[in-house]
């Protein structure tokens, strides 16, 4: 790996040390609102939800799902020590009040009992994990039968369109769009009542 992406895969891939806190801070402006807002309105995310986030970074979505889910629960895991620090300040109240909950951890091997959340939702984080099908099985495994999953992607992340519907048939989801807007690309899925 050549320096320029060392300092890139430290900055957003797996963000560490100064540069992942750099790279947490530049992930926190008003597009990236934005981005969550839009993922959160396609999973069409009702206040007593339980959603998981995979690849929070600096808790931006965390903090959008939390205000969306008045009476619902949220939960996050992130493989990055500094974004879990930093998703954690972010979202203080509510993680003081048990509202969110955040650890670390990787999408291949979530922290989670079978079919506990209604919605899990990834934005700009499925191209660095290690294995983009391991990653979305255990989201599968772990969301309720008839829950929906949206992965989401900037510009920036460099994300093929066509790559996410045979992947996500591939896991095993059913009823997949792609949507498109300005902002991203979201491609939303849902889990039969029988699977």
């Amino acid at each position: 790996m050549n320096p320029v992406s060392m300092l890139l895969h430290r900055m957003f891939g797996e963000p560490r040390g100064i540069a992942g806190r750099l790279g947490g801070r530049l992930m926190t402006g008003k597009d990236k609102r934005a981005m969550a807002e839009w993922v959160l309105s396609e999973l069409a995310v009702e206040p007593t939800d339980r959603i998981l986030e995979v690849g929070f970074g600096p808790g931006l979505g965390i903090e959008v799902a939390s205000a969306a889910t008045s009476d619902g629960f949220v939960a996050g895991i992130d493989y990055s020590h500094e974004m879990v620090e930093m998703a954690r300040k972010r979202n203080a109240a509510a993680v003081e009040t048990g509202h969110v909950d955040l650890r670390y951890g990787s999408a291949d091997e979530i922290p989670s009992e079978d079919a506990v959340f209604d919605t899990i939702f990834s934005i700009n984080s499925m191209q660095v994990w290690p294995d983009a099908a391991a990653g979305l099985k255990e989201m599968r495994r772990v969301l309720k039968p008839g829950g929906r999953i949206a992965v989401a992607f900037t510009p920036i992340a460099g994300q093929s369109q066509d790559e996410l519907r045979p992947l996500l048939t591939r896991v095993g989801f059913d009823d997949i769009r792609v949507e498109k807007q300005e902002i991203g690309i979201c491609a939303i899925a849902e889990k039969h009542m029988d699977s």
